[in-house]
């Protein structure tokens, strides 16, 4: 929950960047000093407090370039913040920046920088509560705790942020996009990195996360639970500290997102847990410790993925039923699918697999035998990590062929029965 005691004391001072005074004349002369406007009534204000206090519902503040220097400024009625990436909001440490209580609130194109930093209190740039259609667009937040906090909101769009900053440890870290309680909420054409999660759901429905960038993250590039009814598409998701979670969660949409260089003993380019009627289609997995981790979860269509030279391309780990794995690409993993039980209630179909060996005397494009993609030796690993040393030896080619021709540790009906023999072509 959010710790609305904000400072007694605000601190508001509007100054330009360090000039000449005749450069510092010619600026004021030409109206381009730290300074606001009012469109609507085209009164000007030397402080952003002030402006916001006597801003009428519905009008539009201009922020002239320039350095401001203010903390927990209240946006309590429906107005708009506006100005170039060169209007700095510095908040110097003391706590929050804007904060948006109020319905159809809009912040665009500026800068906001230094926001306090708390182990109690989650001191973001912009921090929105109990609002509806409320917009942030173009803003440039450096060096923040948490970037974009949104509570008990709906009807919000966030689009055309970047967002970064500068904590190295986790707990001292914040999130950069971090939602919480809210609704259809459109999350667009962002850039996260440097902060501990890149984009947080917390029971949020009917949103959706589209054409994000989240990189070099502390922890996750995205994580989100107990958030139903959610898609997430086109997104990139790369280089971050345990890559992607999505947890206890229904009816997700997954599609068209890249996940990748996610290196680690702890990493994977997506852990699903307890994940129940999801569309998972048209995803890159590429270079991860593990592709897919899954646990827990059932009646979800992987379809058209690509598991492009992971450790393991997908992990399942128990309690996995009724999912659809059908027309993926398995390509130059160290292990394909990794299974840690003898019951199979999953089917594999018309898969590509680049560990297949067999032939396609009817050409028809699908291979005659039938693809196991469990390999004895990755259930020994799951068993005993340290064997992993083992690899590439021919004693595991051994006991995967021995395996293979009469299955004990793994699951008999475990199977591709018709395997692509070619790679399925991407539009």
């Amino acid at each position: 929950m959010i710790n609305n005691n904000f400072p007694n004391r605000t601190k508001v001072q509007a100054r330009p960047f360090g000039i000449s005074l005749l450069l510092l004349f010619m600026l004021v002369a030409n109206g381009l000093s730290a300074q606001v406007t009012d469109l609507q009534t085209n009164q000007k204000f030397e402080s952003l407090l002030d402006a916001i206090s006597q801003a009428n519902a519905g009008t539009t503040l201009l922020l002239r370039d320039g350095v401001y220097s203010a903390a927990n400024l209240q946006l309590n009625k429906p107005i708009t913040i506006k100005g170039s990436q060169k209007a700095v909001l510095d908040i110097q440490n003391e706590g929050y920046g804007f904060v948006i209580t109020a319905d159809s609130v809009s912040i665009e194109g500026i800068s906001i920088k230094n926001t306090g930093l708390s182990y109690t209190k989650e001191y973001a740039a912009i921090y929105v509560t109990k609002s509806q259609h409320f917009t942030i667009k173009d803003v440039l937040l450096t060096n923040v705790t948490f970037g974009i906090l949104v509570e008990k909101s709906k009807h919000g769009t966030i689009s055309g942020t970047t967002i970064s900053g500068e904590q190295t440890k986790e707990a001292s870290a914040g999130n950069g996009i971090h939602l919480w309680d809210s609704s259809y909420v459109t999350i667009n054409e962002n850039e996260v990195f440097n902060m501990r999660d890149g984009i947080y759901f917390e029971f949020v429905t009917h949103s959706k996360v589209n054409s994000n960038n989240c990189h070099n993250n502390i922890r996750y590039g995205l994580h989100f639970m107990f958030s139903n009814n959610d898609q997430y598409h086109d997104n990139t998701f790369k280089e971050n500290g345990a890559g992607v979670a999505v947890m206890f969660s229904k009816q997700i949409i997954i599609s068209r997102n890249t996940f990748s260089h996610n290196w680690g003993t702890a990493s994977y380019g997506l852990l699903l847990k307890e994940i129940y009627d999801a569309e998972i289609t048209h995803n890159t997995i590429a270079e991860n410790t593990i592709g897919i981790n899954v646990e827990g979860s059932t009646r979800i269509n992987y379809k058209d993925n690509d598991f492009i030279s992971n450790g393991w391309a997908l992990k399942v780990r128990g309690a996995c039923y009724n999912n659809v794995f059908e027309d993926n690409n398995f390509m130059f993993n160290s292990f394909d699918v990794s299974y840690n039980s003898k019951l199979n209630d999953n089917a594999f179909v018309q898969n590509y697999w680049s560990n297949y060996s067999g032939y396609d005397l009817d050409k028809d494009g699908l291979g005659d035998v039938p693809f196991r993609p469990v390999k004895l030796f990755s259930y020994v690993v799951n068993e005993t990590p340290e064997t992993i040393v083992l690899l590439r030896s021919l004693f595991v080619d051994i006991i995967d062929f021995s395996e293979k021709v009469s299955p004990i540790f793994t699951p008999d009906d475990l199977v591709d029965p018709a395997p692509r023999i070619k790679p399925i072509v991407r539009d």
